[in-house]
């Protein structure tokens, strides 16, 4: 009771300034804050805030119609694939890639027309649990398919002028849908462009002559491409070949010869006779020329001139209007001194032999000096009667 009555007996200015620090230290800090919760262990935030895995197809599940050329695809957030399956029909599993993260699979085949595919499979997501992979989507069944067919071939060696052909087996009327399917890939790069020269046929050229020895690859992943009103693309064709040394032909109808150059120097300079220019129909047209092919006895026919089945040696084709490269004993006597050809370039035989012996399929032809000029008309290896200029408008995807 002593020690009480003492703590009476204290001074009210002291107990004043007690509660006065009190009060002080209450108004400077405030009530203290709640303490946040502890991040859950493996994501950010509280644990209430951890996301399940969210799977995403594509194709989407239900979807109908799909153009089989894209790859499927399913992708997870906020988690990891576990397992993926796509299974067809039939209960194959179509192949894919897992990707390393675990995040995507991508199928690695194609796609059939007129399928319906299956998702099966897990995801686990940031939250621990599982999430299973469902859903079906269904692929287009064409009302027609149209092919592909490439003029190079594997492993071949061309000349420096070689167009890239692909002819389809009917019409195209998504010019542009099918042009976005076609690379060209080239070492060392090489400027080109695609052009339509019809509904059915594109072609590929260089802006200038190839560089001896470029490598070409040309791919046309046309398969499971909408190409026209419910027509698509029935494969895809590629081919990789070699552009071998440069070789240029100079021929003048004036002169009446023709100079082969190679790689740069003159290795030959042949009398000719040229196709008589006094004669529309039987001269020999001037501009770019495109070796296309070579035969060691060439049937040759022309009723409008009365003649035909008329055989002669080492003839090699320069355009589709009857232009040759051939050997003819009968006009060596006026090769070097007159035209009197129906079109073609004529040599003696020993000296055709030698030319075709060294010629190239897409070696360059390059004739001047005649009153008629070679036209687009006059063939399929026309390509370099355009400037380039007009080239490159022929391309559905020109701008």
């Amino acid at each position: 009771m002593k020690a009480l009555r003492n703590a009476r007996r204290l001074p009210a200015t002291l107990v004043a300034l007690g509660l006065a620090a009190t009060l002080g230290l209450s108004a400077c800090t405030g009530d203290p804050a709640p303490s946040a919760p502890a991040p859950a262990a493996g994501g950010s935030g509280s644990a209430s805030e951890v996301s399940p895995a969210k799977l995403t197809t594509q194709p989407a599940a239900g979807a109908q119609n799909v153009a089989p050329g894209d790859p499927a695809k399913v992708t997870v957030a906020d988690g990891q694939l576990q397992s993926v399956a796509l299974t067809n029909p039939d209960g194959k599993q179509v192949a894919g890639q897992l990707a390393a993260d675990k995040r995507s699979w991508t199928s690695t085949e194609a796609l059939g027309y007129g399928k319906t595919y299956t998702w099966s499979g897990t995801a686990t997501g940031a939250d621990g649990k599982t999430v299973p992979l469902s859903g079906q989507f269904t692929t287009v069944t064409p009302k027609r398919q149209v092919s592909g067919t490439l003029n190079v071939g594997d492993a071949k060696t061309y000349g420096i002028a070689m167009p890239i052909a692909l002819t389809f087996s009917s019409k195209v009327t998504d010019k542009a849908a099918a042009e976005k399917a076609l690379t060209v890939e080239t070492t060392p790069k090489t400027e080109g462009s695609w052009a339509w020269l019809s509904d059915t046929q594109v072609h590929w050229r260089p802006k200038e002559y190839y560089q001896p020895g470029t490598k070409v690859t040309v791919t046309a992943k046309i398969y499971g491409v909408k190409i026209g009103d419910g027509v698509y693309g029935k494969q895809d064709v590629s081919a990789s070949f070699t552009i071998g040394r440069s070789q240029i032909v100079k021929g003048d109808t004036r002169t009446h010869r023709m100079q082969v150059i190679r790689d740069g120097k003159q290795i030959a300079d042949y009398p000719v006779s040229y196709g008589l220019d006094s004669d529309p129909g039987r001269v020999t047209h001037s501009g770019t020329h495109v070796v296309m092919e070579k035969y060691p006895t060439y049937s040759m026919s022309n009723p409008r001139y009365n003649y035909t089945d008329v055989n002669v040696p080492w003839a090699v084709r320069i355009s589709n209007n009857g232009e040759f490269i051939h050997g003819l004993a009968a006009s060596v006597w006026a090769q070097g001194k007159k035209n009197i050809s129906h079109g073609c370039l004529n040599l003696s035989p020993a000296r055709a032999k030698e030319y075709y012996d060294g010629v190239l399929t897409g070696d360059p032809v390059e004739i001047t000096g005649s009153t008629q000029q070679l036209s687009p008309k006059d063939g399929d290896y026309s390509d370099w009667t355009y400037s380039w200029a007009d080239w490159s408008k022929l391309s559905a995807l020109s701008a």
